[in-house]
């Protein structure tokens, strides 16, 4: 007797433990159980309790173990068949769960869970055949591309096609993974070798999309290809591979240096050790640099890519290592570059952008540097190197020395300045200039003018230069060397020299040097290289006012320069972008001083607003848009972000009449200013956001920014709405986003995810009637999100009560908004309706709040203004339609005999909504007894 209670007793203990949640405990009791036990029918549930602690336990094997003990003594154990159904689908086993579950749903047909058990694994297992599938299928693809391509039967359609799918399908992990499954490296590198371009073009492409965020995959790609035969093909005369190329040693750069989140688990030691590699890469781009067997775009991405991923990103992370190893290994190559002069024999293949790129990644490295030893080391380094190409019996050692300094006087300006008042500079720029050769004084002439480029420094060159560059301007007659000449002597006028005779003949003849400007940009016979120092000249030039109104009436002149502006040389791009900024007017307004105003009428620089506008204009029609939107492409080590800052400057005073921002939009503007709202200096990118908000303020925003632009808009116009930023620019961002949040609810998520609705709720209570007005009218078409309707329904908030009193303002425009939005809210959330019905019915009626809340509700409903009164209608009518006890309160104020009244007037056109509105009111309370029907 005593052994048959006891497996009794230890499964009543373990029940109890198991409903405690003391699930190890209850184990231990079902296993004495079960040992102690002989009876098999209650051996068998005693197996089915412990399948359900191990369950619990996430033992799934053990779970699966003690179930199908159970089923072995009765088959249509439902418990056990639907537990062991459960540790099965975690196993993985789903068609073996599909079986117990199908079972159970015989035995139960009605059960909800096993019918919803059965038809979700139902759905994974399909899911789970369609993928095996899939993977099968695209290993017969893979390969199927691949016999394409290497097939000299296949037609070129045919080749392109498979070259294009292989690409698609590398971009997507899953496919990457399947190409590289299938011996894809070494047959892309086959691709490769078939020295055909477009062939060479998909496999690189191909190779990207495999290595993007991808370490294991970047690793094994740069070990089969190899790091020298990459840098071979970036070294093609082909501008398309080589950009392609450089995407790759990009794509594998980010990937080997921390672009890569997954977790590789025991690899992962082998797989992040990734330093050699960084290095090996960083020493093949220095190799390229000054190599002569590299082309000049390969020369140019290789400077980019060092540009790019050498500097640190973030000035507080203390490990400029890249750098200080680039300069060890590399600065005397980067300075080689810069020296090159294309006019003579035997020098590197440039391209018109190599030089600047080169001098951009020498001012990169050197603010790179954390201490003065380190900018030490810089200098002496560029000294020494100068001087090993000084030699009196070699003229042209002795230009590329002092076009090397020019093109460090582009970069680190202060290493330039003192390399520059070194012995023996000053003289041999002298006998440069004294050259009868041109190119001896081309070089010297453009060291003089970059010489001079910043005013505290300048001194030195505006006491030494001025002379040389007078003789020059006025003995030559190589027209050349004249251009230059005269712009180095505008540039030193601005820098402020003392010297009155010089700043005489700047200031004295302005309008006739501009005149020469424009005829040499005009002049197709000249080189683009000579035609370039004309727009320099006249970025200084066009400080004075009537210069500017000349050069905007010269239309023949702007076109000129926005051809140049389009041309492949993007060397330009500062002194266009300078030149515009300044016929627009569009640099910081100082403090206007009123004596500073007498001596700028003087100067003929006090520019009137109506001057501004007219040239704006003259631009706009001479298409500065189209050249503005050609400029913003350009390479990010060209396109500096202060270059960027002038752009969003004349973006914005472009925008500035309403007028004009259809013809923006036409030519491209819209989409133009978005890589300038996001990346550039912080002034700039606030100018580039404004002008964003004036055209999406006005403009259709689908047609502005097409596609998936739209939604990169939402940022910029965000960031306008915090307290730093002036009113002008608050108002115009709402319009902006009020404008978007009215297109469609993915729109409207965007603006919630970027933070703006604490912001817009804050402007609603703005003193500014005008920003209180935008914004209310933005929250309006924001109210249709749930989320928005969300942030209402919060107790303790009082966001309903403050938009009911919005309704009461006297502004017509910002009582339409609110209304709309209440009414909006009230009939997606019936919760709403019943706070303001309760607000409004409160028995105790004496109440300051009710006899407002009251008074502003009927105030709506027989507003003069059709719209409002219309929003006010449908408020009622959603407060009577939430709740039928409050209702039958609301009926009982004065708000039926207002609804009696609306509803009774004849139907009129204007009013017809309203009067709609207030009729289904009135049929509402009729149909729930709340008054009778009229007789008539």
């Amino acid at each position: 007797m005593g052994e048959i209670a006891d497996p009794v007793q230890f499964k009543e203990e373990g029940n109890k433990h198991f409903q405690a949640g003391e699930i190890d405990k209850a184990i231990e009791c079902y296993t004495k159980a079960i040992k102690s036990c002989k009876d098999k029918k209650a051996l068998a549930v005693i197996y089915r309790n412990r399948s359900a602690c191990f369950l619990k336990k996430e033992n799934y094997n053990n779970a699966v173990s003690d179930a199908s003990k159970a089923i072995d003594v009765d088959a249509a154990d439902i418990k056990a068949l639907y537990r062991r159904c459960q540790a099965l689908e975690k196993l993985g086993k789903l068609d073996m769960a599909f079986k117990d579950v199908q079972r159970c749903a015989t035995l139960e047909p009605k059960n909800k869970t096993f019918l919803e058990t059965l038809r979700r694994l139902g759905a994974d297992i399909q899911q789970k055949v369609m993928i095996l599938k899939t993977t099968f299928s695209t290993d017969s693809r893979v390969q199927n591309m691949f016999d394409i391509l290497f097939s000299d039967e296949s037609d070129k359609e045919k080749q392109e096609k498979a070259a294009n799918n292989l690409i698609v399908l590398a971009r997507e992990d899953a496919g990457a993974e399947r190409i590289f499954q299938n011996n894809g490296v070494p047959l892309l590198v086959q691709l490769i070798d078939t020295g055909k371009p477009e062939m060479i073009l998909a496999a690189i492409r191909t190779l990207s999309g495999m290595c993007t965020g991808h370490r294991a995959r970047a690793t094994a790609i740069i070990h089969t290809v190899g790091i020298s035969k990459l840098c071979s093909i970036m070294a093609v005369d082909n501008e398309e591979i080589v950009l392609a190329t450089a995407n790759l040693f990009q794509c594998v750069y980010d990937s080997l240096s921390g672009g890569d989140k997954r977790n590789y688990g025991k690899e992962e030691a082998l797989v992040l050790d990734s330093s050699k590699d960084l290095k090996d890469i960083l020493l093949a781009l220095l190799e390229m640099i000054a190599s002569k067997k590299v082309s000049g775009h390969g020369r140019d991405q290789a400077l980019n890519l060092l540009t790019k991923n050498v500097p640190r990103k973030d000035k507080k992370n203390t490990d400029n290592s890249k750098g200080l190893f680039t300069i060890d290994h590399g600065l005397k190559k980067i300075l080689k570059v810069c020296g090159q002069v294309p006019d003579l024999p035997d020098q590197l293949p440039l391209t018109e952008n190599t030089q600047l790129i080169a001098s951009v990644l020498l001012n990169k490295l050197y603010d790179d540097m954390r201490c003065d030893p380190e900018r030490d080391h810089f200098r002496d380094t560029c000294d020494e190197y100068i001087k090993s190409k000084f030699d009196p019996n070699d003229m042209d050692r002795n230009i590329h020395a002092i076009n090397t300094l020019s093109g460090i006087l582009q970069g680190p300006f202060d290493v330039g300045n003192v390399l520059a008042g070194r012995q023996g500079v000053m003289e041999m720029m002298v006998a440069l200039c004294g050259s009868e050769r041109e190119v001896d004084q081309l070089v010297a002439v453009e060291a003089l003018i970059h010489a001079s480029t910043k005013t505290s420094k300048a001194s030195f060159f505006i006491s030494n230069g001025v002379t040389l560059l007078k003789d020059m301007y006025k003995k030559t007659k190589n027209e050349k060397i004249k251009i230059r000449a005269l712009v180095g002597l505008c540039k030193l006028g601005s820098a402020g020299g003392d010297d009155y005779s010089m700043r005489q003949f700047a200031e004295g003849s302005t309008e006739k040097l501009a005149k020469q400007c424009r005829k040499w940009l005009c002049n197709p016979t000249l080189d683009v290289r000579t035609r370039k120092w004309a727009v320099e000249g006249l970025a200084y030039l066009t400080n004075d006012a009537d210069v500017k109104d000349d050069f905007v009436e010269d239309e023949a002149a702007l076109r000129a320069m926005f051809e140049l502006a389009k041309s492949k040389d993007k060397t330009i791009l500062y002194a266009v972008a300078c030149t515009l900024v300044n016929c627009t007017n569009s640099y910081d307004k100082k403090e206007i001083i009123p004596e500073m105003v007498q001596l700028a009428k003087f100067s003929k620089q006090h520019d009137k607003k109506d001057f501004i506008e007219r040239r704006v204009k003259r631009l706009l029609k001479a298409g500065v848009t189209s050249a503005l939107a050609v400029m913003v492409k350009a390479d990010n080590s060209i396109l500096t972000d202060q270059t960027k800052e002038m752009l969003a400057r004349v973006f914005l005073a472009l925008a500035e009449d309403i007028k004009d921002r259809g013809t923006i939009v036409a030519q491209g503007g819209g989409r133009a200013l978005l890589p300038l709202a996001l990346e550039g200096t912080d002034k700039g990118k606030i100018k580039a956001s404004h002008a964003l908000a004036k055209i999406a303020a006005v403009s259709n925003p689908e047609i502005a920014f097409p596609a998936e632009r739209i939604y990169e808009v939402v940022r910029p116009l965000v960031s306008l709405l915090n307290t730093e930023r002036d009113g002008l620019e608050n108002f115009e961002a709402l319009l902006g986003l009020t404008n978007l949040a009215a297109l469609n609810d993915k729109l409207r998520v965007k603006i919630l995810k970027e933070k703006a609705l604490p912001e817009i709720e804050n402007y609603m209570f703005e003193e500014h009637d005008q920003i209180r007005q935008a914004a209310t009218e933005c929250m309006c078409n924001l109210v249709c999100c749930k989320e928005v309707q969300d942030r209402y329904l919060e107790d303790g908030n009082d966001k309903l009560k403050l938009l009911v009193l919005l309704c009461g303002e006297d502004d017509v425009q910002l009582q339409r908004a609110a209304a709309g939005a209440l009414a909006m809210l009230t009939a997606a959330q019936k919760k709403l309706a019943v706070k303001i019905t309760k607000v409004v019915c409160i028995i105790n009626n004496s109440h300051t709040m009710v006899h407002m809340w009251l008074e502003i509700i009927q105030r709506l409903c027989i507003h003069d203004n059709p719209e409002i009164q219309h929003r006010g209608l449908v408020t009622v009518f959603n407060m009577l339609d939430a709740d039928e006890q409050l209702a039958k309160k609301l009926i009982e104020c004065e708000l039926l005999e207002i609804l009696t009244y609306v509803a009774k007037l004849e139907d009129n056109p204007k009013k017809q909504d309203a009067i709609n509105a207030a009729r289904a009111c009135l049929s509402r309370a009729m149909d729930t007894g709340l008054i009778k029907p009229f007789s008539n």
